[in-house]
Parts: structure tokens; sequence; C-alpha cells
């Protein structure tokens, strides 16, 4: 039997806001768990064999009896290696437990096709065992493909990889080979053997086996390239910045792997329960014996009434055996974590679907989030004017510490305008607030209107406050420092896909926030234009916190969606942690629940339709299990339901699961 184990991941963060302006780490917790099966990749290819195998022998000993062919024996010798052969798999299994003093379904199976031969009813073992290990191979099969569709990331990773020293020359080497600095080359066609950085050349990436969307992904000088991608049409040279074991695609890899392995409650909750489970059916086949061995009189043990009686228990511990019910949850996890590695929705674990299912709330940030993060400077202003140049450059000083959007748009459009940068001392992230440091001797001080009046007196502060409010559409950020003082406007766009993607989540039932740093008329118009139901602005992190603790205070069940960078407490805070355009992030790949690969907005419905689906199918599959088990279990105590009735519904059962959960992989759930 396999064990449960939980996670809880923390990590420290840092923030700094304007404006919805935040700078830190990504943080998020999880603690699932996953359930395995016996069976590895393909090996359901030799379960079908011993299943048909077991089949014919039986077939051939049936036909040899009823034509009374060749010697007695003959046709009990087939009956024997028919059931050799439906049991060999379940043997091995159950030996397995024993030695590690646990039963299990295949224990119960295995004594019924014994019982059953010890009575001679052989056909009824051999049925047994046909569609036993038939429906193993069935529901391995299911298994398998599910594991394909993640295997296939695994396989998307190339081998080797071209080398360029110095001079330029190529060189094959071994992927595991290449270190951080080390120059490649990758053609069209091929795969990149790891994360880096374009330095040379232009070509379009398919990205599809990390994010799950098919369209090219234009790529130039100063782009990130990621590991398992494809090259489609130009020769491009990148600078590895990751070494191959701990680029984006492994680091995916091995959380899908681990994910498969852990537990989710429910399942948590089953594996307990079938444990205890296999022990009652003992009990109640026992029981089930001696109540009709007595009701017929406890004739001699070697008698009909004996054989009757017996072959009774024996129906009732094959129609309780809880086959279907083991297989119903961790078959729809499987496949809702294998169709969301394929389509760039990362699930840390079966509790993370279960969780996501159930919310009722979902908190969304505002930059790069419901907007597309790509900020660009609108402005640059100084006082007094024909300052600008210096207070771009104070700004790129102290954002060049920073991975923030905003950050990344100050200094690219610093770099665009020619303005050197310079060195920072006594760096300082300010939480919530901005930044602080010293350039060129001279204090430095970044951020929000209200922390450059609170740190600030005088004429300076009239000065700021006679500065018209930016208009909604803009971003602020202030920057002071010796004689120097102006602030940049940034404009962000609101992403096309918000609104759409906003009125389908409360289509199904989902209330919609928005918690942000803006000021509040620039959150209440961009609120009223994506149709929000609940907009809190001008939040600091501990703001957006306690917003989140009050909704779980009013009994709601809430989700945050976050860049997966930017909001460590908030994520860390919610019931669910969902990081958005996560590819390049470290810590959203190692921390949140769930993580959504690609920077689209809709990806977040895609993943809230999947863990409904996937819990619905959950459900069907547990009123089918336990339906089973109670109309077969009720027919057979008083008699109505033979052996061979019972063995059908039971892998009838089985097989209606796992069918029924590889359904998640054939829909669209967007």
């Amino acid at each position: 039997m396999t064990t449960s184990r939980e996670q809880d991941h923390h990590d420290e963060n840092h923030h700094h806001d304007d404006d919805d302006h935040e700078h830190g780490h990504d943080h998020g917790h999880g603690h699932q768990s996953g359930h395995g099966h016996h069976h590895h990749g393909g090996e359901w290819k030799n379960l079908a064999l011993l299943a048909g195998l077991c089949g014919v022998l039986g077939v051939a000993g049936f036909v040899i009896e009823r034509a009374e062919v060749g010697p007695a024996w003959l046709a009990g010798a087939f009956y024997i290696a028919a059931l050799v052969a439906g049991a060999w798999d379940a043997a091995k299994d159950s030996w397995e437990n024993i030695k590690a003093r646990t039963l299990d379904i295949h224990f119960l199976m295995l004594a019924v096709a014994v019982g059953a031969a010890c009575i001679g009813a052989w056909h009824e073992a051999v049925v047994l065992l046909f569609l036993f290990s038939g429906a193993e191979a069935m529901e391995a099969y299911a298994m398998d493909r599910t594991q394909r569709e993640v295997s296939s990331l695994l396989k998307s990773a190339p081998k080797t990889a071209t080398l360029l020293d110095a001079a330029g020359m190529e060189t094959t080497v071994e992927v595991a080979a290449l270190a951080v600095g080390n120059h490649v080359r990758v053609k069209p066609g091929e795969a990149f053997p790891t994360d880096g950085t374009v330095i040379k050349g232009e070509s379009a990436c398919d990205e599809s086996t990390i994010t799950g969307e098919a369209t090219p992904v234009e790529k130039e000088a100063g782009a990130a390239v990621y590991s398992g991608t494809i090259n489609l049409w130009g020769v491009l040279d990148f600078e590895v910045n990751r070494l191959p074991s701990e680029s984006t695609l492994q680091k995916i890899i091995r959380m899908i792997q681990t994910a498969q392995k852990l537990r989710a409650p429910s399942e948590r909750f089953t594996d307990k329960f079938g444990g205890h489970y296999t022990l009652l059916a003992l009990g109640a086949c026992a029981v089930m014996f001696f109540v009709w061995w007595l009701g017929f009189g406890a004739p001699p043990f070697i008698s009909g009434e004996t054989t009757s009686a017996f072959y009774r228990a024996m129906t009732l511990l094959v129609v309780m055996s809880p086959c279907a019910l083991v297989l119903s949850i961790p078959s729809a996890i499987l496949a809702a974590i294998a169709w969301g590695a394929r389509h760039g929705v990362l699930f840390r674990g079966g509790a993370a679907i279960e969780k996501l299912a159930d919310v009722d709330v979902i908190a969304l940030d505002k930059t790069g989030t419901l907007t597309t993060g790509k900020l660009s400077v609108a402005t640059v202003e100084s006082f007094p004017p024909g300052r600008e140049s210096d207070v771009l450059r104070l700004a790129c000083a102290l954002e060049n510490n920073s991975q923030h959007p905003l950050a990344r748009a100050i200094v690219k459009h610093a770099q665009n305008t020619g303005v050197q940068t310079a060195a920072v001392e006594a760096f300082e992230s300010l939480t919530g607030m901005g930044l602080r440091g010293r350039v060129d001797g001279v204090p430095v001080l970044l951020g929000r209107r209200e922390l450059i009046i609170e740190n600030h007196t005088g004429p300076l502060v009239e000065t700021i406050k006679s500065f018209p409010l930016s208009s909604p559409d803009l971003s602020e950020v202030w920057v002071t420092g010796g004689d120097v003082t102006g602030r940049i406007l940034l404009r962000d766009e609101i992403r096309t896909t918000s609104r759409d993607t906003l009125a389908k989540l409360r289509a199904n039932g989902v209330r919609t926030v928005m918690l942000t740093g803006d000021r509040r008329h620039a959150a209440e118009n961009i609120a009223r234009e994506l149709g929000l139901d609940e907009v809190r602005s001008g939040l600091k992190p501990e703001d957006k916190v306690e917003a989140i603790q009050s909704f779980r205070e009013q009994g709601k069940r809430i989700a945050m969606v976050g860049d997966g960078v930017n909001d460590a407490p908030s994520l860390a805070a919610a019931d669910v942690s969902i990081a958005m355009g996560a590819r390049g992030s470290d810590a959203a790949l190692e921390q949140a629940e769930v993580i959504l690969m690609h920077d689209r907005i809709e990806n977040v419905l895609a993943a809230f339709r999947l863990s409904r689906r996937a819990k619905r199918i959950i459900r069907q599959n547990l009123a089918v299990s336990l339906g089973v088990v109670v109309i077969m279990a009720t027919g057979s105590i008083i008699g109505l339901v033979p052996l061979w009735l019972g063995v059908i519904a039971h892998e009838g059962s089985s097989v209606v699961v796992c069918l029924n959960a590889l359904r998640l992989l054939l829909g669209k759930n967007k």
C-alpha cells in the first residue's frame, strides 16, 4: 500500500507597491497526495495477454468437459492452467502485500477463485479471473493513456546540444554537460536543450510543450527561450542561464510526477476506508457462510448444502470487493493532471484540483493579471522642468534591482532613450511602498506619492501635492533625490479576454474581486469596464492578505490569482493559490498550487472548469461503485445473484469508472 504525505511551502518575500506596483517573490502552499496503481506504462499488454490466455484455456476446458474428449483429468488441467494465467498478476501483488501485512482486492479475488475451484465451480472461477484480469488490463490501459499524456513532455527534452566555442566552432555534446554561460546553437526543427537568452538570430518558437498554446512565439536577441520548445525556422544562438536539470521543462516534469504520487484528501479517505473494508468483506463472507449453513440445518461440511452456502458466501465476497471504489478518485485525478499538463495548466496534486472546484470567490491582482503587464512609459515629468533625464536615471538605478513589470518598463525606457544607469548603495525595498538607496552618494526615494510626502517636509510636499493625479489608465512612480524630483507615468492595457473570462466565471457562480494598490477612482473605472463584482483599492500587500482573510471569515472559499512573482502574501493567504504566466518563474513553479504556464487569463477559467468536471466525474464514479456494491450485495444476501453475475457487475463497474475518468482527457474545458 502506498503512503500519503503532505507538503507545506513557505518562503520569505519583499514587496514594493506603486499603484498596484509590488515587488517580491511568489509564495504558495500546498498539501496533497495522490494515488498510484500497480502497473507501469505498457504493462497493460502483458495483462491483456494473460487475460486472453485465461479465456482461451477456460473455453478449451469447457469444450473438453462437455464433449468428453480425452482422459477425465484433461478438462481439469485446462481449467487449472486458465486459473494460473488469470491469477498470475493478482498473485504477485497479493504476495507483496501479504509480506507487508496488508490485504487488498487481489487477495479477495484469489480467495473467491480458489474457493470456487474447491467446490467444483470451475466455470465461475475461470470467468471470475478472466474478467478480473481483463478489467485490470483495461484499467492499466486507461492509466497508461494518462501517463502518455505526461511522458510526451519527457520526450520533448533533447539528449544532445550544439555547443559553440569562443571562435564560434560547433561541437555536439551531451545536454547534461552544458553549464551556465555556455553558448549553444539551435537550428530549425530542433528543441532547446535548456533555458537561456537569445544572443543572436531571429526565429519563432513552438512553446506548446510548456504552455499548451500552439501559436508561434517570435524570438530575437534578448528573448527568453525554454527547454523542450521547438525552434521553427531561423538559426538561434543562446546563452545558457539554467542548468538542464533545473530548466523550466524539468521542473514541470518533476512537479507533475510528484503530483501523481501525492493523494488528495478524498483519496486518503478511500485508502483508509479500503484497508478496513477488505477485512469487513472477509468478515461478512464468513458470517454469510455460517448463516446459510445453519439455515440448511448445519449439514456435514462435505455436502451439497454446505457447498451452496459456500457458493453464496463467495458471491458476496466478489460483489463487496471495492475495486471500482478504489479506482473512482485516482483515475479522475490523474486524468485531470494529464490534461492540464498538455495544456499549460499544472496542479500540485489532487488536493489543488478538489479545492479549486469548491471555491466561490476568485480574487485577482490587476497588474499582469487583468492587464497585460506589458507596461510602457507614457511620459516623464520633473520639477523644475528640464530634469526629466535625471529623474529617469535615478529611477532606473533603483529599478534595476527589481523584476516587477513597472520596473522592467522603466529600465527598458531608460535604455531606449540612452540614459546611463548608475550604481546603487544601501538598497532597500520598502514593503508595499517603494524603494530606497543611495545613488552617487545622494539618498534616493522611489515609490508611491504618499511615500514621498511622508518622508519630506516643506515646499517639496506642497509641490508634489500640486501635481494633478494621473488619469485612471496610468500608474505613477515618484522619484526624489538631491535636487531632483519628478514622476514617471506608465500605461498598462487591459487584456482583451478579461471581461469575457470574468463573465463566464460569474456564470459558474463564482464571485470575482479585484485587489489592487490603485487609487479608488482608477480601480473603480477598471472594475466597471470588466464587470467585476467587487473591487478593493489602495491596498498594500498586508491589506490584500486582510481582504482575503475577511472572505474566509465569512465562510467563503477563495482562490487568489497573481503573476506568481509579486503576490506572495496574498497567494499564501488564499485557500488556493494560482500563479499566471509562470513559465519563467522559479518561485511559481515551486510554490503555487495551480500554475498557468501561459500568460492568458482564460486559463484561469480552464483550470476552474477542469477541476469542476473532475469533481463531477469523481462523484459519478463513487455513485456507480457504491451503488453496484449495495445492489449486488443485497441481492447476494437474499440469494438472487449468482456468482457469474456478481463477477460481471464487479468488473464492469471497475471498467466503467476508468472509462468515465478518461472523458477528462477528451474535453476542452475552455
